[in-house]
């Protein structure tokens, strides 16, 4: 139950650069252009928690294609938290996923470490865990790299689906080509066997997703980004399950600051963990 005067309903337009305010408060560095693609994508996917007409706090609750959800940027504002606001919107925003998603479609999400017994009392089972590493970029470019806006569409989806749950070709056109992003892959024979992207963010940039088939060729994708941004502040989500993955960014001089637990409601997605060598982003996936 919800005090008098709060409410919990769809979000309203205006109220997206709120929530994204209240990341960047929270240190989350989310990109430039993260919840304005969420936000075009899937807008019944924003969920405002209201102390009258002020926003509260809130969330994403995402569907892909009815297959799959991921629960995100859920958030209330440091002056309500402590009297169980946050656990009701939680469980609201669980609930009225399911009911976005066909019978029986998993759920994934990416929280902090000291909440995983709260996720699991609500259903969640642990996964993994998703390790933050960053530093300063240094890299140097690979003359195999191929920007992605050089591919057809179509090559690069097809990719990417073999290492996402469900499909997401609005969401992954619109996260690709997003100003300022740097979007590459790397082919073989003709055949794609890796891309990554690198997004900027109110601080420097978030690589992610990196997607390859082999170590050697994540190196070449995170180097060429690496390169193109020489010198900036830049962060990386790493799959703790990918050992590999984990090993290339210490390499890379990148330090483990932060860390999330990958977790699944339903049953988990069998995915290529030993190909995925960072994650699209702890709030989509």
């Amino acid at each position: 139950m919800l005090p008098e005067n709060f409410s919990i309903a769809a979000m309203r337009a205006e109220e997206v650069p709120l929530l994204a305010g209240l990341a960047a408060a929270e240190g989350w560095n989310p990109g430039l252009a993260d919840v304005d693609i969420a936000w075009d994508v899937d807008p019944g996917a924003f969920i405002a928690l209201r102390r009258g007409d002020e926003l509260a706090g809130g969330g994403t609750i995402v569907s892909y294609d009815g297959q799959f959800g991921f629960m995100g940027l859920f958030i209330v504002r440091p002056e309500f938290r402590g009297s169980g606001l946050g656990g009701v919107l939680w469980r609201h925003r669980l609930e009225r996923l399911r009911q976005r998603l066909r019978p029986g479609a998993s759920i994934g999400m990416d929280g902090v470490f000291a909440m995983v017994p709260f996720y699991q009392r609500g259903g969640f089972e642990l996964a993994w865990r998703d390790l933050r590493f960053e530093g300063v970029a240094h890299g140097v470019t690979d003359p195999g790299a191929i920007p992605l806006s050089h591919m057809p569409f179509e090559e690069v989806e097809r990719y990417d689906r073999a290492h996402v749950p469900a499909p997401r070709s609005r969401f992954l056109s619109r996260w690709i080509h997003q100003p300022g992003a740097l979007s590459i892959g790397l082919r073989e024979r003709g055949v794609l066997v890796g891309y990554g992207v690198a997004r900027p963010c109110l601080s420097g940039y978030k690589l992610g997703p990196v997607f390859a088939d082999r170590l050697d060729l994540a190196e070449r994708i995170i180097g060429s980004l690496l390169a193109s941004i020489q010198g900036r502040p830049v962060q990386i989500d790493v799959p703790e399950a990918n050992p590999a993955a984990v090993a290339l960014a210490r390499r890379l001089s990148l330090s483990e600051a932060f860390g999330c637990a990958r977790m699944y409601h339903g049953i988990a997605p069998s995915l290529p963990v030993e190909r995925i060598f960072g994650v699209t982003s702890f709030e989509f996936g």
